[in-house]
């Protein structure tokens, strides 16, 4: 293939990410991954902060995936300090598929315990895959502060999280079940019953952890 007909390629790829119709930028997003070209990184991490379709979002991540981890690693950790939320959930998702270790100091505090949800979920999927070994303590500790927080899939991504921190988890698991606030104390109890059996699932875990709430110290309804 000669230089002009790659550039014309590039061109049609990149003009494809924006298209209207979902399909197409599905398409497109495909071709730069299956032909990865250092010129479609930074659009394909600027579109990564906009597109609005999850299926092409995650195909954008794979075509990224694709390209040298360091032409993608500085442009996806400079998306980490962005002011919409989609661009640093993305951006963290992309990391966490990546796996490159050199990403792990930028999965801060700020970003596990991120106001938005989505957001903090990725952030908690990263730091599983790209913390150190021997270094799960720190990241279970700050996990540790966000149970309890939001509904059934924001709560069940945090279970699948510190288990995923294996041992690291269980001290702070057995703090946070002597927390004052009964949800927080169910969480981490269903947490815990989950990670001794997974296939019991997580609604079943967390009722359990209810009914054990409910009842308290002395057996007696709350």
């Amino acid at each position: 293939m000669t230089m002009a007909n790659e550039d014309t390629n590039v061109v049609r790829a990149l003009r494809g990410l924006t298209n209207e119709s979902s399909s197409v930028r599905l398409r497109a997003a495909l071709a730069v991954g299956t032909a990865p070209d250092p010129r479609c990184v930074d659009e394909l991490v600027g579109r990564c902060a906009v597109e609005p379709d999850f299926q092409v979002r995650e195909m954008l991540t794979w075509a990224l995936t694709r390209h040298p981890a360091a032409l993608t690693l500085p442009r996806l950790l400079g998306e980490l300090r962005s002011e919409h939320a989609q661009a640093r959930s993305q951006a963290l998702h992309t990391l966490s598929k990546i796996g490159d270790p050199r990403a792990w100091p930028a999965i801060t505090p700020e970003l596990m315990t991120d106001a938005d949800d989505e957001v903090a979920r990725s952030a908690w999927r990263a730091a599983v895959v790209l913390v150190p070994e021997g270094e799960e303590s720190a990241p279970a500790g700050v996990l540790a502060t966000q149970l309890g927080r939001g509904g059934r899939e924001t709560q069940l991504s945090l279970s699948r999280a510190l288990i995923g921190l294996g041992a690291a988890m269980t001290a702070v698991l057995s703090a946070a079940m002597s927390d004052p606030r009964p949800h927080v104390r169910q969480h981490a109890i269903a947490t815990e019953k989950l990670s001794r059996d997974p296939d019991a699932g997580f609604d079943f875990a967390l009722e359990e952890a209810k009914r054990v709430v409910a009842l308290g110290p002395g057996g007696q309804e709350e």
